[in-house]
């Protein structure tokens, strides 16, 4: 707990998602096959947890060109569990109904509404989210909001493991965001 008595710690969410170069097949929706989360210490400055959830696909399998862009492969994902387990594991495991969030973008936070509806999943997120991808652009005072790769650049920070890894990029966006906690442009209680 902070001197206001407020939990410190937050969660950097990032998914992977079935894709194909172009329009899903007949029958076909982009899924979530891959939860990255790291757990920010914001008062320690740190990142001191991380994890990764493998999720089923039920509407899609794992292309070439999706396993080519993640690194993830049909048989991979089959060993995951089912997308509603995921969500329980979040709530359960990962106080994420609780504890504040962030995502690069809105991408992921969109994803998990849109997969909740359609499977009648509760949703295991709270209402404070945080789009660290929006707040780096404002603290930088930059035109376009970079992608997670280039703003590691400019932020003269390394790509650490593999980009479109879920488990990569979560713990590579918490380096972004203590990077704008260390310049005071991360928001004390978020509501983006």
């Amino acid at each position: 707990m902070n001197s206001t008595g407020a939990e410190a710690f937050l969660n950097v969410v990032d998914v992977e998602a079935t894709c194909w170069p172009g329009s899903p097949p007949p029958g076909a929706v982009s899924e979530i096959i891959e939860i990255g989360l790291t757990v920010v210490d914001l008062d320690a400055g740190e990142r001191v947890a991380r994890h990764r959830i493998l999720v089923r696909p039920s509407r899609s399998t794992v292309g070439d060109f999706c396993t080519e862009l993640t690194g993830l492969t049909q048989d991979e994902v089959d060993r995951g569990v089912s997308f509603a387990e995921a969500c329980r594991l979040l709530a359960a495991e990962h106080r994420a109904g609780a504890r504040a969030w962030a995502s690069w973008g809105d991408y992921d936070r969109h994803q998990f509404v849109r997969q909740c509806r359609a499977t009648g999943t509760p949703y295991p997120f709270g209402r404070r989210h945080t789009n660290a991808k929006a707040a780096f652009t404002d603290v930088h005072g930059l035109r376009k909001r970079p992608g997670m790769a280039q703003a590691l650049r400019f932020a003269g920070l390394p790509l650490e493991g593999r980009h479109h890894r879920g488990e990569d990029d979560a713990w590579n966006i918490a380096a972004l965001v203590l990077h704008l906690a260390g310049r005071g442009g991360w928001p004390q209680d978020p509501e983006r």
